[in-house]
């Protein structure tokens, strides 16, 4: 499963639930949270009941429930047909995923959870929430996190610098993806493909999307391209000729590779596989 880009529909607006798989998003979130004014939720839930049952897309689809005390357990009892993914806001802690889990259980879906952490406790015990079996992905929320530590948003980001590194490790510790917050302004292409591309140097699979416009970027972004997928394949086929020969380490273009980069050329190449560019 790839997770490039994760893109949001308001789950109150069947026009854009409809469009969404075709935007090439490889996740389609439709929203029953944020994007919903309470006096709509109701209307959203059976907006977004009928299009998880209706569409048929090779996109992820995924729904962005309300948190259980606000509403979680009615989104859940609306879905007559299981989405593939289900997105838990406002992750604080790891006993919400678990409490989270134990609900699909009683709705009887059997479906992975997205766990977006955009609370200063949800960054900080990104570990542990990643180690929870149902969790299949961490994303970070930036903009709430900034609002809640008092955090003014910048382009260069170093405020949410942190959180960032921290997220991707617990990610990683626990081989589940993660996803980068959002970019705010749609209409700056070029900043979103210089922070998409920062977000995917740290260490990220993908990154949130909020305009079928992002999506184009980010998929590039996050897609390796023919120049990173020839320089992994020579290592590889490097590291065959050296492990005929006994050697550990060997030369590639003039660079001494070993273990890690090795490791390195294997990601780029199934990050590409996934991504449909590479079938070697």
């Amino acid at each position: 499963m790839v997770r490039r880009s994760v893109l949001f529909s308001p789950g109150d607006r069947p026009d854009l639930l409809e469009k969404a798989p075709d935007t090439g998003a490889d996740v389609v979130v439709f929203d029953l949270e944020d994007a919903v004014v309470p006096d709509r939720k109701q209307l959203a839930r059976e907006t977004v009941a009928t299009a998880v049952a209706d569409l048929e897309t090779d996109a992820e689809v995924c729904v962005r429930v309300n948190t259980l005390d606000t509403g979680g357990h009615a989104d859940l009892r609306a879905l007559g047909t299981a989405p593939d993914s289900v997105m838990l806001p406002k992750v604080d802690r790891a006993a919400d995923v678990r409490g989270f889990a134990d609900a699909l259980d009683e709705h009887g879906l059997d479906i992975p959870v997205l766990a977006l952490l955009e609370t200063p406790g949800g960054v900080l015990d990104a570990p542990a929430v990643a180690a929870v079996e149902a969790t299949d992905a961490l994303l970070l929320g930036a903009e709430d996190l900034s609002a809640a530590t008092g955090a003014t948003r910048t382009g260069a980001g170093t405020e949410i610098l942190y959180a960032r590194e921290r997220v991707v490790l617990a990610a990683a510790r626990a081989d589940v993806d993660v996803v980068d917050t959002l970019y705010t302004d749609f209409e700056d292409t070029d900043g979103l493909a210089e922070d998409a591309g920062f977000a995917r140097d740290l260490g990220f699979d993908g990154k949130m999307a909020i305009h079928p416009a992002q999506v184009s970027v980010v998929n590039e972004a996050f897609t390796p391209d023919p120049a990173e997928v020839d320089w992994a394949e020579r290592v590889l086929a490097a590291r065959e000729d050296a492990a005929a020969e006994g050697r550990g380490v060997f030369a590639v273009d003039g660079e001494m590779i070993d273990a890690p980069l090795v490791t390195q050329a294997e990601t780029i190449l199934e990050r590409a596989r996934v991504a449909g560019v590479y079938d070697g």
